[in-house]
């Protein structure tokens, strides 16, 4: 349990923060695509409704995957889906991150949609911070009080930022790929590969760092190549002719 004064504290909260604004930053196209039919006067009931509900959501089910994580081989398996997620948020194309989201014409119907949509596409997000917070509730609830409405209102102006330092993606791929590795050592029944001793789990550690962070830098150069040798569709060249 992490300690409120400690430093372990407030540093799991920034690492809780920074992992909202890089895996949350979509959830402000869910708002706009969920909300854009409403008149004006509702679209910010809708976004305040909205957001009320999803962050009542977050926080139970964060709550309720750090309680399940204690059942014997659960954390083992967070750690690995964890590190998978940090894998994917490197190589992921960002049309591809979420499906359509339908437009509603009522408040309610544009909350619910709001709501159902975070939950789904929130999973990542409640790992990661389950993983962080390390039994600490008040660093959950804390956490996501003031890490959500900030991602909602600032994305687009962190993903203007993440377009402009490319690294930065990197550096949040390391930091869940980080705490999916503690999730792994700190799963008791494993425990016997290690016996806490710092020689062995600091260089597995970076070892799960390093081969995250290589695998997507990997993926995307190979994508870029591929990129670079594809044809330019005839459309495109007809339209840079004009």
């Amino acid at each position: 349990m992490l300690d409120f004064f400690s430093v372990e504290f407030w540093s799991a909260l920034a690492g809780i923060f920074f992992i909202n604004l890089l895996l949350s930053g979509d959830n402000a196209l869910v708002i706009a695509m969920a909300s854009r039919n409403l008149p004006k006067e509702l679209q910010k009931k809708a976004i305040f409704w909205g957001m009320a509900g999803a962050i009542l959501v977050r926080i139970v089910s964060t709550i309720l995957i750090m309680y399940l994580l204690r059942i014997p081989y659960l954390l083992a398996i967070g750690g690995l889906v964890l590190l998978w997620i940090s894998f994917r948020l490197l190589v992921e194309d960002e049309d591809k991150k979420h499906g359509e989201v339908k437009a509603n014409s009522s408040l309610g119907a544009a909350v619910r949609t709001i709501v159902v949509a975070d939950a789904a596409m929130g999973l990542d997000n409640v790992l990661a911070i389950a993983g962080m917070a390390k039994g600490n509730m008040w660093l959950i609830v804390f956490g996501l009080l003031i890490s959500i409405p900030i991602v909602i209102w600032g994305s687009t102006l962190f993903l203007a930022l993440l377009r402009r330092f490319p690294w930065i993606i990197y550096l949040g791929g390391g930091l869940l790929a980080y705490t999916a590795a503690e999730m792994l050592l700190e799963e008791e029944r494993l425990a016997f590969l290690h016996h806490h001793n710092p020689m062995v789990t600091w260089p597995f550690t970076i070892a799960v760092v390093a081969l995250v962070i290589v695998a997507g830098l990997w993926v995307n150069t190979a994508k870029a190549r591929k990129a670079k040798k594809e044809p330019e569709p005839a459309y495109a060249i007809e339209e840079n002719r004009e």
